[in-house]
C-alpha cells in the first residue's frame, strides 16, 4: 500500500508520525546522550557518533519542519542569530550581499559591524522596491539577496518570486527570513528561494520557552555541506532537550498562526480610523505591499502589527505602560500576546519611528485584546 500524501497541518500535528519503535510512544523520547555507541567492527551503522554535530531529536524536529517548508534538507540551531550567520558564513567569499534596510535589528548590526571583517559586504535597500535590489547588485560579486518578509518592525513586504528572478538572474542566491510568515502561510522555497530562516524561538515553538534557529534548503548540495561544517565546527546545533520542545511546539503550529492571523486582523480593522492611532501597519490592510501579501501568502497576515500612536513617542511608551492584558516584552509568535516600543530597544539609527509600538498577537480572545488597547490609549 503506498503511504498517504498527507497535508501539512496532519504532518505537523502527528510530528511526522513518530511512534518510538520500542515502547510504542507517539511522543518522541529525550535522547540526552552526547556520545553513542560503535558497532563491534568499529562502525557506526546506526547513525550517530556524537551529539555536537546533530542528535536524533534535532532530525525529528528537522524532518517535520522540512517537509512543512518543502525544503531538500533542513538544519536547526541553537538561536535564530546562530542560523542566520551561518547561512552567510557559508558563502564563497569575498562576498557581497544585499539586505534591507528594515530587517531583523541584530542581526542588520551583525551586517553591519561584524561580516565586514569576514570578507562579507553588506549593501542595504529598500527590499520593498525590486529597482533598487536590482540597482543595488555587483554582477559577478554579489553572491546573496537576504529579505525579510513580513519585516519587523514596520512589516513592508518584498515580492519573493520576483527577487528571486533578480537573483537568479545575476548568479546570486536568495535568502528568505519568513519567521514571522512561518510555513503555514507561506513557502519561499516553491516562490523560488534559495534558502529560508526561522528564529524557531518565535512562531514554530510557540511557548516562549526556547531559543532555536532554523536553516531550509531548496538544494543539497554544497552550500548545505559547509553549513553543515559550520554548525559543528562552531558547536551552534541545538539540544535535544529545546529540540523537543520546538517538536511540540510545530504540531499546534497551524491551529495557532490561523487564530493569530485572523485577531491579528481584527485588531489592524478595529484601530485604523481610531484617531489616536496615527497609522496601523499590518500588511492585511489595503494599502503597500498588501496585494504582494495576497498573492505570496495564503490564509492570513500573520499574527504581527505595529501602530503608530498620536502624540508620539512618550504617548507610545505611556499606552503600553497602560495595558493589562498585553505583556510588556521583547520577542514575538508566542501564546501570550506581547506589546513592545521598539525603537527604545533598536536605539540609535533604527528606522522605527518612535511613535510606533510593536503588537505580538497570542491566543486570547481578540475582544479583550481590543478593549485592552482601547483603555490604554485613553
Amino acid at each position: 500500500m503506498s503511504k498517504p500524501k498527507w497535508q501539512p497541518s496532519t504532518i505537523a500535528a502527528q510530528a511526522g508520525g513518530a511512534v518510538d519503535p520500542v515502547t510504542g510512544a507517539i511522543v518522541p523520547p529525550i535522547q540526552m546522550a552526547s556520545t553513542f555507541e560503535r558497532d563491534p567492527d568499529n562502525a557506526y551503522r546506526r547513525g550517530y557518533i556524537y551529539a555536537r554535530p546533530d542528535n536524533p531529536n534535532v532530525r525529528q524536529a528537522e524532518s517535520v519542519l522540512q517537509a512543512l517548508e518543502g525544503a531538500a534538507a533542513c538544519m536547526l540551531m541553537g538561536s535564530g542569530m546562530a542560523a542566520a550567520t551561518t547561512a552567510f558564513l557559508a558563502l564563497e567569499r569575498p562576498a557581497h550581499v544585499v539586505a534591507p534596510e528594515v530587517m531583523y535589528w541584530a542581526l542588520k548590526g551583525w551586517l553591519a559591524n561584524i561580516a565586514p571583517t569576514l570578507g562579507i559586504e553588506a549593501t542595504f535597500v529598500d527590499a520593498t522596491n525590486l529597482d533598487a535590489i536590482r540597482a543595488a547588485i555587483r554582477p559577478g560579486k554579489t553572491r546573496m539577496i537576504w529579505i525579510e518578509t513580513p519585516a519587523n518592525p514596520l512589516w513592508g513586504i518584498s515580492d519573493i518570486a520576483a527577487v528571486a528572478e533578480a537573483a537568479h538572474q545575476a548568479g546570486a542566491l536568495l535568502a528568505v527570513d519568513s519567521t514571522v510568515a512561518t510555513p503555514v502561510l507561506s513557502q519561499p522555497i516553491a516562490l523560488g528561494a534559495d534558502l529560508v530562516m526561522h528564529s524557531a524561538t518565535k512562531y514554530l515553538n510557540g511557548h516562549s520557552d526556547i531559543i532555536a534557529g532554523a536553516l531550509l534548503f531548496a538544494r543539497a548540495d554544497a552550500l548545505l555541506d559547509r553549513a553543515k561544517s559550520l554548525r559543528s565546527g562552531l558547536g551552534a546545533v541545538l539540544s535535544p532537550f529545546e529540540a523537543s520542545l520546538l517538536l511540540r511546539g510545530m504540531r499546534t503550529l497551524h491551529v495557532r498562526v490561523a487564530h493569530q492571523s485572523a485577531s491579528a486582523m481584527a485588531i489592524a480593522r478595529h484601530f485604523a480610523a481610531d484617531r489616536r492611532v496615527v497609522e496601523v501597519l499590518y500588511p492585511g490592510l489595503p494599502g503597500p505591499g498588501h496585494n504582494v501579501a495576497a498573492k505570496q501568502m495564503q490564509g492570513g497576515f500573520s499574527g504581527m502589527l505595529s501602530i503608530r500612536v498620536a502624540g508620539g513617542e512618550a504617548a507610545a511608551i505611556a499606552v503600553a505602560a497602560r495595558v493589562q492584558l498585553w505583556k510588556r516584552a521583547t520577542s514575538l509568535g508566542g501564546v501570550e500576546s506581547l506589546v513592545e516600543h521598539r525603537a527604545s530597544v533598536e536605539g540609535a539609527g533604527t528606522p522605527c519611528p518612535p511613535d510606533l509600538l510593536r503588537l505580538s498577537v497570542g491566543l486570547e480572545d481578540p475582544a479583550d485584546l481590543i478593549a485592552d488597547l482601547d483603555q490604554a490609549l485613553g
